[in-house]
């Protein structure tokens, strides 16, 4: 797990927010992401494990399966795992959030849908279509992108 950080906020005074999680998701060697560590923030609800955090990466992150919001479209954070359509997995393994998954596991999730995205849930129009009609030009931004988050010293 190298390069993955998550640790609870720390507020100015010190106080420890175990409901908001910084983390630091690693782009894998050898991909167009490989260098970035891209910035990600799970917010817990009191729900939680009942119900999954709440995944964002910075507002306009570039990513078909990333809303203009930053929030993470992935079938594993799916509050109901039966009838919610929106982002499915590609594969039927991991239907939707179950209690037991661990923050390292939505953490390595979320990697592997940064190099891999489902075309079946655009979440965003520009990343979408330039993954889909412009491959070139959306691994030119993947890399830029990456580029733009460098590791934290």
């Amino acid at each position: 797990m190298s390069g993955f950080v998550a640790k609870p906020e720390t507020g100015p005074d010190g106080a420890i927010n175990l409901m908001i999680w910084q983390c630091i998701i690693p782009g894998k060697s050898s991909t167009d992401w490989e260098g970035g560590y891209f910035p990600l923030t799970l917010h817990f609800s009191e729900d939680y494990p009942s119900k999954p955090p709440k995944c964002k990466f910075p507002q306009g992150f570039f990513h078909p399966n990333v809303y203009p919001s930053g929030t993470v479209c992935l079938s594993i954070l799916n509050e109901d795992s039966v009838s919610n359509q929106h982002c499915s997995n590609r594969s039927m393994e991991i239907v939707g959030w179950r209690p037991a998954i661990t923050v390292k596991q939505i953490l390595v999730g979320i990697q592997d849908l940064l190099d891999q995205p489902n075309p079946a849930d655009p979440a965003q129009t520009d990343g979408y279509q330039l993954f889909i009609q412009e491959p070139a030009e959306y691994k030119r931004r993947v890399r830029q992108q990456a580029k733009q988050y460098p590791p934290v010293l």
